[in-house]
């Protein structure tokens, strides 16, 4: 049911990148003016875009205010300035606006990731997982209070996670009463890695959350929601019973906040400090007139209570970084995770 339903959000991505192209095709007549690749833009996003929602966002007042900014003959640098800051607006991480001398980002996005971060990585590095630390597929890692915690360092989604590798960690440390997967400033990367993290814990066939995928050029058109349960157990490992602690920050964006998500289904997971950065929605694109190009969200996911988290998944536990623990060379929201798991 997972991989079913990857796999149709995976289609959908594909069919609006070759809409796109086709349109292109047909409507490509020499050199496209400014205003004509501005309303190729503004429409693509008006039609196409799944989160105006939660966003919050007046579409309709965004084309007023920068289309009175676009003007026959301008720059490529000053056209690129303008389509960027418009989709800007929307303030989305999978946003994304690719030319050859530029590619915009969300500025709310980047100030909530460096601004809001809820880690100091050298104090991580020096102080816990050290010089003699052991390193595995995408996995640094290391045995914390005398091996009584496993402590996992997951980096980024596009890092290797195999089922077999976090078992082979766990399998090391029989005597931890749990382990902390630390996945604070993950910007995301291959949704496969969920799965194969949660391959190892418990599973009940569980409803983790809903997915929706637009399909009509409203606003509110989309196709029927599509259910994603865990997986039953993998016979091919003992599940993971005992607690895992999961670390988030504003940071932790697109497969991190989907795996944030996921925890909610499992009675051995929790999540501890702060929210996460959000990107639920997985993104599509195509190319616009004069060959830049674009993507942007084209699903939404809800979750099991209904709410859609897209800004963010919020923790089980709030703990902010303690600037005073810094400077003693203490990480109190790792100190915290041990002292869940220990006193459980």
């Amino acid at each position: 049911m997972l991989k079913r339903a990857l796999h149709i959000v995976s289609l959908a991505a594909m069919t609006v990148v070759l809409l796109a192209s086709c349109e292109k095709a047909f409507i490509r007549n020499g050199e496209e003016s400014a205003t004509e690749v501005f309303e190729y833009l503004w429409n693509r996003v008006d039609s196409q875009y799944s989160l105006f929602d939660v966003k919050a966002v007046d579409w309709d007042s965004i084309h007023e205010v920068y289309r009175q900014k676009v003007t026959d003959g301008m720059s490529d640098d000053s056209l690129f300035r303008v389509l960027a800051t418009m989709l800007n607006t929307l303030n989305d991480g999978h946003v994304n606006l690719i030319t050859p001398f530029d590619i915009s980002r969300s500025e709310e996005i980047f100030l909530q990731t460096y601004g809001r971060r809820n880690i100091e990585p050298n104090i991580v590095m020096l102080n816990y997982l050290g010089a003699d630390y052991h390193s595995a597929g995408g996995f640094a890692y290391k045995g914390l209070r005398g091996d009584s915690v496993i402590y996992i360092r997951y980096s980024s989604f596009s890092n290797s996670a195999s089922t077999a590798t976090l078992n082979m960690i766990v399998k090391r440390y029989p005597h931890a009463s749990g382990m902390i997967l630390d996945m604070r400033q993950n910007g995301g990367g291959s949704v496969e890695n969920i799965w194969n993290i949660l391959a190892l814990m418990p599973a009940r066939h569980t409803l983790l959350y809903s997915t929706q995928i637009k399909s009509g050029p409203g606003h509110e058109e989309f196709s029927e929601l599509e259910k994603v349960y865990s997986s039953f157990d993998n016979g091919d490992y003992e599940p993971y019973r005992k607690m895992v602690v999961v670390l988030t920050d504003r940071g932790s964006y697109s497969a991190t906040s989907f795996f944030a998500l996921c925890t909610k289904a499992y009675d051995n997971m929790i999540t501890l400090g702060d929210t996460t950065g959000g990107g639920l929605g997985l993104p599509g694109g195509g190319e616009l007139p004069n060959g830049w190009v674009y993507r942007f969200p084209l699903t939404r996911t809800i979750a099991p209570d209904g709410k859609n988290y897209e800004n963010g998944v919020p923790p089980d536990t709030i703990v902010i970084l303690d600037p005073a623990a810094t400077a003693a060379g203490k990480d109190n929201v790792i100190e915290s995770a041990v002292e869940r798991i220990l006193n459980d």
